[in-house]
């Protein structure tokens, strides 16, 4: 942003800003604040402007709408990548879209068949994906909440090459190194440190700068985990694992990882960290995944599902681990370049959450984490496809919750919820007979690569 964008999105957000607005903070993968619906939203750091000096003195030099710890700099979106995408790729979301509402036609199977044995498209989609994630999520994030204030984190590249595993895929001697399982998971807790250090500036700068709610959806999951050790370990064992030992280490790993990262949160405690559930349709009770599974006061992990008529088949679940669900298919949303994209994902499903929060706060303010966490679960549409699949049992109810916060400003709050629940009824299912739906959902971006 020059210098110039930098006074008019100062001038946008004085004449545009409420007293309560709601700072979110979109910890992704680059988020175009330049998108027409999203420039007057975007947060403005009010102690400091684009010209190459850092006049807050905090470390980030223009860090005017937040900033990119991935690249250390105050570019929230690597633009070079407009318009170098092909049509494929915009087409893998339309027919994956139909295929996930059970509507996709025969064509769409079989198209969608070979684009999962395309490794080029494969390859260019985790680009596509990372360049428009971020994007989509402050999109549904600042749906129809103009006090919303967006404050872009950007935390990972937008191309990333795999890393050659233990330099290049060799021990040296070409037989491994035939670590002991004690030895490997030494080095395992070591790596899970290290994610959780490079995480601790982003929790102290939304900390500093007063997000009051954070929207996380990234993860590293034990599936994830899984394809990432399998090529390690065989260098370490001196033979490939055996599927117990992969799913034990990958296991392990991302139990440490979650132990290691409650810092994360826990470093900016006044903070509503919404994180999505993962995209691997995987218990998280059995399964860990970061952050989802961190079930600390200050976070709240969210399922999808379809519509409000049943679970996504691609989502995260977990009775005790993961509180509430939301519309995760088929959401339409903005991505770099004043363009739209419909994605699915509990990527989608997060901000949806992370949008009714930000509601709640600008209705009433003095409602503390735990106070947003009763409502939106206890005000959520109860669902039996839902029971044992989330905490709460239900899937968000946007407009009772909202309501929920309103009666609260004048009465005590579980009076005030069940006020609600009688003044709003539940959300009216769409598209009516659900049929069994199948598509290839890409992984929510992670941080181990």
């Amino acid at each position: 942003m020059n210098k110039l964008n930098g006074v008019l999105a100062l001038a946008a957000f004085l004449i545009v800003g409420s007293a309560h607005a709601t700072t979110i903070a979109i910890i992704d993968s680059g988020t175009d604040l330049t998108h027409k619906d999203l420039q007057s939203k975007a947060w403005v750091n009010p102690k400091d402007v684009d010209d190459a000096v850092d006049n807050d003195d905090n470390g980030y030099i223009d860090d005017v709408n937040g900033w990119n710890f991935a690249d250390g700099n105050n570019k929230l979106i690597d633009r070079k990548f407009l318009g170098t995408f092909s049509s494929d790729v915009y087409k893998f979301f339309e027919v994956q879209t139909r295929l996930l509402k059970g509507i996709g036609t025969d064509e769409d199977k079989a198209w969608m068949s070979a684009a999962r044995e395309n490794t080029a498209l494969i390859a260019e989609l985790g680009t596509f994906g990372n360049f428009v994630h971020g994007t989509h999520v402050a999109g549904i994030s600042a749906r129809d909440a103009d006090a919303a204030r967006i404050m872009g984190l950007k935390i990972m590249a937008t191309k990333v090459q795999a890393p050659a595993a233990m330099g290049g895929g060799s021990s040296g001697n070409g037989r491994g190194l035939h670590l002991s399982a004690k030895v490997i998971k030494g080095f395992l807790k070591l790596l899970a440190g290290q994610q959780s250090k490079a995480l601790a500036p982003m929790s102290a700068y939304v900390k500093k700068e007063n997000a009051r709610v954070a929207n996380c959806s990234f993860g590293t999951s034990t599936t994830a985990a899984s394809t990432i050790l399998k090529p390690i370990l065989k260098i370490a064992m001196g033979r490939d694992a055996t599927p117990e030992e992969l799913l034990d280490f990958s296991r392990y790993f991302v139990s440490e990882i979650v132990s290691a990262g409650k810092t994360f949160a826990t470093g900016s405690p006044k903070t509503l960290f919404v994180i999505a559930a993962g995209n691997d349709g995987t218990n998280n009770d059995e399964l860990p995944t970061f952050p989802a599974n961190l079930k600390l006061d200050n976070t709240i992990t969210v399922a999808a599902t379809q519509d409000y008529n049943k679970i996504a088949s691609f989502s995260n679940y977990g009775e005790k681990l993961v509180e509430v669900a939301a519309p995760g298919v088929g959401i339409l949303s903005t991505i770099p370049g004043d363009q739209y994209l419909t994605v699915s994902g509990t990527s989608q499903a997060a901000p949806f959450v992370t949008n009714a929060i930000g509601r709640l706060l600008d209705e009433n303010p003095s409602l503390s984490n735990s106070d947003i966490k009763k409502i939106l679960m206890e005000t959520s549409d109860m669902k039996d496809f839902m029971k044992g699949k989330v905490v709460s049992g239900g899937i968000v109810n946007k407009n009772r919750a909202v309501t929920a916060a309103k009666l609260a400003l004048s009465s005590e709050l579980t009076a005030a919820i069940a006020a609600a629940r009688l003044q709003v009824s539940d959300v009216s299912s769409v598209g009516g007979k659900v049929e069994q739906s199948e598509g290839f959902v890409l992984p929510i971006p992670s941080l181990m690569y």
